[in-house]
């Protein structure tokens, strides 16, 4: 019984990084219909902005932790504006193949100054250590990253769904089409929300820094699997992304306990299943053929 609670905990921690980053992805694509696939690459540059700030200015976790994600924020606006905004009008493959670029070069670039070997970051000292849960100890760290996950995609759709901008947004980024027709400058929305997209996935990276090695490639596996969780949410589905987040961490936490051997596919023979049943997700909105 302990082993099968620490590993669910272990899944929702895991979970938290899958619903972060599936979470801004699913926004971007609302909006924009691209297929962000830099996400894990600005994920990466999250943690790798902690470490450079603690290295070379003294400024720790608390402070990168807001800091790093705002500065990745406003580099994903602009970035929209100069070039993924030029490419809107044409084939979605066109953004696609451009944030797949993207993602190279900010990769090879931190491996030309700083090389492939991973970075040691220590978790804050009030945050070091375990703390009881009752039938075990977990550590403090991960407990936190749970419970500011929770907090953080809780803010958001509390902000989505109660708040006025909230609504605007959700309409231009799940129906842009309808939201045009009834006047909303949907094009107005796109930067900040792109930019908020790439927050988020700061945001994972400054708080994966202390649990992961801290190098260039940490984000290109783990966005091959964000993709999977986000089409098994459904493409653009704020709520499913987290919902599937969660669930797909804890699915193969699980794996991990009962099955290893399928440890590592678990999560792909799951999106199969779901788009064999279901093709636009969980919570995608069904497409009608003529």
């Amino acid at each position: 019984m302990t082993n099968f609670l620490e590993q669910v905990f272990n899944g929702l921690v895991s979970g938290s990084f899958y619903a972060l980053l599936a979470l801004g992805l699913a926004v971007i694509f609302g909006i924009l219909g691209v297929v962000n696939f830099a996400h894990g690459a600005f994920y990466m540059l999250g943690a790798f902005g902690s470490w450079l700030a603690l290295d070379k200015a003294g400024i720790g976790f608390w402070p990168a932790l807001l800091l790093v994600p705002l500065a990745l924020g406003l580099f994903g606006a602009l970035l929209e504006r100069i070039a993924v905004s030029r490419l809107a009008s044409l084939d979605p493959l066109y953004n696609f193949l451009l944030t797949f670029g993207v993602t190279l070069v900010l990769q090879d670039l931190v491996v030309r100054f700083y090389g492939v070997g991973s970075q040691p970051y220590s978790a804050p000292k009030e945050l070091q250590g375990t703390i009881s849960l009752g039938l075990f100890d977990y550590p403090k760290y991960q407990a936190f990253v749970l419970v500011a996950a929770l907090v953080v995609c809780s803010a958001v759709w509390l902000a989505f769904t109660r708040t006025r901008v909230g609504m605007v947004v959700r309409a231009a980024t799940e129906r842009p089409d309808v939201a045009r027709a009834l006047g909303v400058d949907v094009r107005r929305w796109i930067a900040p929300v792109f930019g908020f997209g790439i927050w988020l996935a700061g945001l994972s990276g400054v708080l994966a820094a202390p649990m992961r090695s801290v190098n260039p490639l940490m984000g290109s596996d783990l966005v091959i699997t964000v993709f999977a969780v986000v089409v098994i949410g459904g493409l653009g589905s704020v709520s499913g992304a987290v919902i599937a987040g969660f669930a797909l961490g804890l699915i193969e936490a699980l794996g991990e306990l009962y099955a290893p051997f399928l440890a590592q596919v678990l999560v792909f023979v799951v999106m199969a299943a779901v788009l064999l049943w279901r093709p636009a997700g969980l919570f995608g909105r069904q497409e009608v053929r003529a």
